[in-house]
C-alpha cells in the first residue's frame, strides 16, 4: 500500500489526470503476453524534468518504480507488485529534431520504433532498427534491451544506433549525455551504462539517434536448401557476392515453417513444405534497376553450385509481405499448441546445428508428445526456440513451474559450455535472471552488482530485474 502522502506529492508533479489507480492501472498496463501489472499506481510525466521530481520523491521514500514502454517485453522485464509504482513514458514521444546533414534524430524516449522510421523516410533517409513490434515498442524500450531484430547483420543492434542519450538516475539526477558526433572520445561513454541495461541503472528519456541515407531498392526471396550447412554455404555466398547489401538473413526450420504457413493462418507457403531447410533474404540497395537482379544472379550461382535447392524472389511489395508474413507470425505456435516456452538464445553459428539436434533430443526425453520450433537471425548467431511441452504438460499433470525450469534446463544448460548466451535480444527481466551465470562469470556478476549499489544504492528501479535486488 503507497503512502498517501507520496501519492499527494506524486500527484502535484504530474496532474490528476496522468497519475492512475486501481482498475484503470491494469487497463492501461497489461502488456503484449497478457501479463496485468501488480502496481498500485501508473504516473505518465510529460517531461524530463517531471521525471526527475517523480524519482527525487521516491528515492527519498525508498519507494521501488517500474519503467514502462510499449510493454512487448517477453522476459518479464516490465513485471510489477502492489508495492511498486509504473512511469509510464508513453506521453514523451516526440520527435524534437532531424539533422539530414548529419544523419541524426533527436527523440523522447516514449517514440514508438515505427513512426521514427516514418519520419526518418520523410526526411529520405532511414532509421535502421526494424523488429516485429515496430507499432507498438518504444525507442527508450528498444534502448533498455539493446534491441536486435532482423537488419542486425548489416547495421548492428541498438547500441549501434544510439550516438547519445539523456538518461535520470535513481536519485532524480538529470545525466545528460546527448551527443550528435559520430566521434567523442572525451572520457567514459556513459550512455553505455544504460544500453541493455533493462531500467536498472537509470530511466531513459531521450535519445540522439544514428540514420543511414534512405535505401533506393529493396529485394526479398525465400530460399530452400537441403539441410542447414547448404543455409550457412548460402549465406557465406550471398554476403560475398552482394558487395555488403544484404541486410537480412533469416532462417526458419521446416516445423516452424510448416505451422505458420498452415491452412488456418491463411499465410501461403510460397515453397513447398518437402525441403529440409528454409531461409529468408532481404537486401538493401541504391539501384533498383540492378540491385533486384545482383540477387538473382547470387541464387543462380548457388543453384548451379548446388548450395540452394529453390527460391522465390518477391516482384513486388505485396509479395514481399508474403514472405515475411509467416516469419514474423511467430504466435501461430502458441495458438496450435497452447502451453509454449519461447526463448532467444545466442551461439556461434557452427554451433547451432548440434545444439538444436541435442534440444529436440532432450525435449522429446523428457517430454514424449514435445515439439520443438527453431527460427531466427543466424547470420548473427541468434537462434529463437519455441518448445511446446505437448498435451500431457498442458493438462498439469505435473505443476507448471516444474514445466518451466525443466524446459529451460534443456534449452540453457547446454549453452554453458559452447560459450552461448542465454539472451540474444529480449533481455534478462525477472524470467531469466535465475539463468544468468550460464553466460556470465562471478567476477562480470559481481561487477554488474557493484554498479547497481553505485548508481541506486536504494535499489528503487526496476527491483529485481537481470540481477537479484
Amino acid at each position: 500500500m503507497l503512502e498517501s502522502s507520496l501519492l499527494a506529492d506524486l500527484r502535484a508533479v504530474v496532474g490528476e489526470q496522468a497519475l492512475l489507480t486501481g482498475e484503470r492501472v491494469r487497463e492501461c498496463a497489461t502488456d503484449v503476453q497478457g501479463h496485468p501489472p501488480g502496481a498500485a499506481a501508473l504516473l505518465r510525466p510529460r517531461s524530463t524534468a517531471e521525471v526527475s521530481q517523480i524519482l527525487r520523491l521516491c528515492h527519498a521514500r525508498a519507494q521501488p518504480v517500474v519503467p514502462h514502454g510499449g510493454r512487448t517485453n517477453l522476459v518479464e522485464g516490465t513485471a510489477s507488485s502492489a508495492s511498486e509504482i509504473i512511469l509510464s513514458l508513453e506521453r514523451m514521444s516526440r520527435i524534437e529534431r532531424v539533422d539530414e546533414a548529419g544523419r541524426t534524430m533527436r527523440v523522447e524516449a516514449g517514440a514508438i520504433l515505427q513512426r521514427v522510421q516514418e519520419e526518418a523516410e520523410r526526411h529520405d533517409l532511414m532509421f535502421p532498427l526494424d523488429l516485429g513490434a515496430r507499432g507498438s515498442c518504444t525507442i527508450g524500450g528498444n534502448i533498455s534491451t539493446n534491441a536486435g531484430g532482423v537488419r542486425v547483420v548489416r547495421f548492428g543492434m541498438m547500441r549501434n544506433l544510439v550516438l547519445g542519450l539523456e538518461a535520470v538516475l535513481a536519485d532524480g539526477t538529470v545525466l545528460n549525455s546527448l551527443n550528435r558526433m559520430l566521434k567523442n572520445n572525451a572520457g567514459y561513454d556513459l550512455k553505455q551504462l544504460f544500453i541493455g541495461t533493462e531500467g536498472t541503472l537509470g530511466i531513459v528519456t531521450r535519445a540522439d539517434l544514428r540514420l543511414v541515407p534512405r535505401p533506393r531498392s529493396v529485394a526479398t526471396a525465400f530460399v530452400a536448401c537441403a539441410d542447414f550447412a547448404a543455409l550457412v554455404r548460402l549465406y557465406a555466398h550471398l554476403d560475398a557476392c552482394l558487395g555488403g547489401q544484404l541486410s537480412a538473413f533469416e532462417a526458419l526450420w521446416p516445423e516452424f515453417y510448416a505451422i505458420t504457413t498452415s491452412e488456418r493462418t491463411g499465410h501461403a507457403s510460397v515453397l513447398p513444405h518437402d525441403h529440409g531447410m528454409y531461409g529468408l533474404v532481404e537486401t538493401l540497395g541504391s539501384d533498383p534497376g540492378s540491385d533486384p537482379q545482383r540477387l538473382e544472379q547470387g541464387l543462380e550461382q548457388a543453384l548451379e553450385a548446388g548450395i540452394l535447392a529453390d527460391a522465390v524472389v518477391a516482384k513486388s511489395e505485396s509479395e514481399r509481405r508474403a514472405i515475411w508474413e509467416p516469419r514474423e507470425d511467430v504466435w501461430q505456435v502458441q495458438e496450435q499448441y497452447g502451453l509454449t516456452f519461447n526463448f532467444d538464445v545466442s551461439l556461434a553459428i557452427e554451433e547451432m546445428a548440434a545444439y538444436l539436434a541435442r534440444l529436440r533430443r532432450d525435449v522429446a526425453a523428457r517430454f514424449p508428445h514435445g515439439r520443438t520450433f527453431a527460427f531466427g537471425h543466424i547470420a548473427d548467431g541468434n537462434l529463437h526456440v519455441i518448445v511446446a511441452p505437448g498435451a500431457a504438460a498442458a493438462e498439469a499433470s505435473e505443476p507448471a513451474e516444474e514445466v518451466r525450469d525443466a524446459v529451460e534446463r534443456i534449452v540453457y544448460e547446454p549453452l554453458r559450455a559452447i560459450g552461448g548466451s542465454i539472451s540474444a535480444e529480449h533481455g534478462i527481466g525477472l524470467e531469466r535472471r535465475a539463468h544468468l551465470a550460464v553466460s556470465r562469470t562471478p567476477e562480470e556478476i559481481a561487477t554488474m552488482r557493484a554498479l547497481k549499489a553505485a548508481l541506486d544504492p536504494k535499489r528503487i528501479l526496476n527491483r529485481g530485474k537481470v540481477i537479484e535486488s
